[in-house]
């Protein structure tokens, strides 16, 4: 509770000073004022605009997450027990990871259109090479010395994967997963701010267009809610399927 008061005073300190300073020392037009976003918050949800946006920007993410995420974490497993393989794609794999994805959005508009697969897919990539090299390097951590004793045992590569390296990895792949939730709406943002007529994206470009810094703000506090909300999802599915991680931290609060 005592965090909580902290983080709501804190809040409230910043948005006072911010509504002070705005208009007095700083023009409206480059931060707007709390005031102003607010009502421009309320009249968006009013109207409807916001959340019809923000549902559309929300499916665009979250589908793209989901597919890049499972691809990447199928990626790291096939990668991270065939070494050989790994080490013929290795330099590829970092430089497709070391190049700028928004260099290639104006490409996805040319291949994939304007349309919402082309943010879904371009979401997609950005997510899958965080995930990748995530699990990845949690398949390359699993003891060496508990893989041989179960193939010993006469477990099948199946069995190790489910049992042992899976498992092991788990850790990994969530800090991947967590990692990759805001870059799964940049990239859906992103894309809209390159080529869309609907989304968040396409709400920020339109009142920065138009120097509605207000919309723009209320916009980005839509980003936001969908970035907490994300996030928040991550965290219950983390607590599922790792629920001793759940009990450990229980056990440090605690202490």
């Amino acid at each position: 509770m005592k965090i909580w008061l902290l983080r709501l005073l804190f809040a409230v300190v910043v948005l006072a000073c911010w509504e002070f300073v705005s208009g007095r020392f700083v023009s409206p037009l480059y931060i707007s004022a709390p005031s102003a976003i607010g009502a421009k918050l309320y009249a968006m949800l009013a109207d409807g605009s916001l959340l019809r946006n923000m549902s559309i920007t929300a499916f665009e993410a979250g589908a793209g997450f989901v597919i890049g995420g499972a691809a990447g974490i199928a990626a790291g497993l096939i990668l991270g027990r065939a070494r050989l393989l790994a080490d013929v794609l290795d330099p590829f794999l970092i430089g497709l990871y070391s190049l700028p994805k928004v260099a290639l959005a104006p490409l996805f508009v040319m291949w994939f259109g304007i349309e919402v697969p082309m943010k879904i897919i371009f979401a997609g990539v950005v997510v899958f090479f965080l995930v990748f090299l995530s699990t990845y390097s949690g398949v390359r951590s699993v003891s060496r010395e508990l893989i041989t004793i179960f193939r010993l045992m006469g477990a099948s590569e199946t069995q190790l994967v489910r049992t042992i390296i899976l498992p092991a990895a788990m850790s990994w792949v969530f800090s991947g997963l967590r990692l990759s939730a805001p870059y799964a709406l940049v990239g859906a943002i992103i894309a809209e701010l390159i080529a869309a007529n609907r989304g968040l994206g396409y709400l920020v470009d339109r009142a920065t267009t138009q120097f509605d810094t207000a919309g723009a703000f209320a916009a980005v506090a839509g980003i936001l809610a969908l970035s907490a909300a994300l996030n928040v999802l991550i965290k219950f599915a983390e607590r599922f399927f790792m629920p001793w991680q759940a009990a450990e931290e229980a056990r440090e609060v605690a202490v």
